[in-house]
């Protein structure tokens, strides 16, 4: 049986009170490197504790083979994937990439509006853009500095 990573990550994370934003795995397995967050920033001690705890989890009990676990904020321009992580930063300036093209664009930069059932909403060029979820290649925060 495959185990799903992702998953068996996310579960643990979601223990220690963190919320897993991403996963990557490079080099076929040899780095994995892992997002958290919480709702008052990262700091360096929840860093080391979670890749303390990751890295018994993964060797020990679930004998999983990495050479280098990484485990970090998400910065500033965080990716955003989950329905829910669009409606927590309504209101927020992003960056979308589609898989297919909307209006022969797959680019956006706006304001997200929020969601509508799995639709997300942006405003962009004084329009408001729908996009669904499935449709997202990629997306993130694109703070002002």
């Amino acid at each position: 049986m495959a185990i799903d990573l992702e998953a068996l990550i996310e579960k643990n994370v979601s223990k220690l009170g963190y919320e897993l934003v991403d996963l990557e795995i490079i080099n076929r397995g040899e780095l994995l490197r892992i997002f958290i967050d919480k709702p008052n920033s990262i700091t360096i001690e929840d860093c080391v504790g979670v890749t303390n705890q990751l890295k018994l989890i993964l060797t020990v009990e679930e004998d999983i083979s990495f050479d280098r676990l990484e485990v970090s904020s998400p910065g500033t321009n965080r990716v955003l994937k989950k329905l829910k992580d669009f409606e927590r930063f309504k209101g927020e300036k992003i960056k979308v990439k589609t898989r297919t093209p909307i209006e022969e664009r797959r680019n956006f930069a706006g304001i997200l509006q929020g969601i509508e059932k799995d639709l997300i909403l942006i405003e962009f060029n004084n329009a408001l853009v729908k996009i669904g979820l499935d449709n997202i290649e990629k997306a993130r925060l694109d703070p002002d500095f």
